[in-house]
């Protein structure tokens, strides 16, 4: 299944729906059915089931390209930002006269980022006041939709909802000052997320497994006003989501809708191919991330 959230023609209230085989999106807005997405995963199984059989009765339909689509996802209990593609890693710390830390390859590491900051498709993308250095970052989310603790590697996917696009906006200067001072990132970080813009079901990316627990053979593309910027591909993760869900669940409890970002793959950001020194996002510029089987999510800087 292909879940989203959005607005339908001559409308405003903001609805669930599954993106059908035919560009057809169907509304989920019936009977005992959560009306939101949040709500909708905290629902459990159940309810995931019945949206598939509502799927196959639902009348109230309408063509993709007429309705307004919204991130699927509007609002988390948190957001964990990881760093797990070694390339990015690598050129990362090239780039400022660095190696790799060999504390990297010990563990996987994330930060927290601003789970009420997340935008939709379409979103103008508003970059802090003080900063002169916005940049994109292509990455992957998953979505956690049951509950656990101590998740094993290999059982992570019996957690997961499903994965999305996800674009983590960076204000490259405040981030600099801040990580100098050892601590962070923060202001650099947590002004806005995009997501979007569909949360895409494992069963649906089941032929392009990689042969690690979430990780799949599927091609990411960054461009930038039409000019393709960055390209990588999800299997090149270093850890896998199975990892990475491994080492958020440990000794807490990771909850529905609790967000798991990848980190930005190889090339895909402009802090890498342009060794740091920008020049970075302007004003109208229209960034596209596009990652095979889950779409393309598209956000202009306002």
């Amino acid at each position: 299944m292909r879940y989203l959230s959005f607005i339908a023609p001559n409308d405003t209230q903001v609805r669930l729906g599954a993106l059908l085989p035919d560009d057809q999106v169907a509304s989920l807005a019936r009977g005992d059915m959560p009306g939101d997405m949040l709500s909708f995963l905290q629902a459990g199984p159940r309810a995931w089931t019945q949206a598939e059989t509502l799927v196959r009765q639902i009348v109230s339909r309408w063509p993709l390209d007429e309705v307004t689509l919204k991130a699927p996802l509007t609002s988390a209990p948190s957001l964990r930002d990881f760093y797990a593609f070694e390339q990015h890693v690598a050129t990362a710390h090239a780039n400022r006269g660095k190696e790799v830390p060999p504390e990297w390859y010990q563990v996987p590491v994330f930060y927290f980022s601003n789970p009420n900051a997340i935008l939709g498709p379409g979103e103008p993308v508003r970059a802090p006041a003080a900063s002169r250095a916005l940049d994109y970052e292509l990455e992957i989310a998953a979505i956690i939709g049951q509950p656990g603790r101590d998740i094993p590697a290999e059982k992570a996917l019996e957690h997961v909802f499903g994965f999305t696009i996800f674009n983590d906006w960076s204000a490259r200067d405040l981030q600099r000052q801040e990580m100098k001072v050892g601590l962070g990132p923060a202001k650099g970080k947590d002004f806005a997320s995009s997501l979007g813009p569909v949360i895409v079901t494992p069963n649906e990316l089941a032929q392009r497994t990689a042969g690690r627990t979430g990780v799949y053979d599927l091609e990411m593309v960054a461009r930038v006003n039409g000019e393709e910027r960055s390209r990588g591909n999800w299997r090149d993760m270093h850890y896998s989501f199975g990892e990475l869900i491994a080492r958020a669940s440990q000794d807490i409890v990771l909850q529905p809708g609790d967000i798991i970002g990848s980190g930005t793959v190889g090339t895909g950001c402009l802090l890498e191919i342009t060794m740091g020194h920008g020049p970075w996002l302007q004003s109208g510029d229209e960034v596209v991330l596009e990652i095979e089987q889950l779409g393309m999510l598209s956000n202009r800087v306002a």
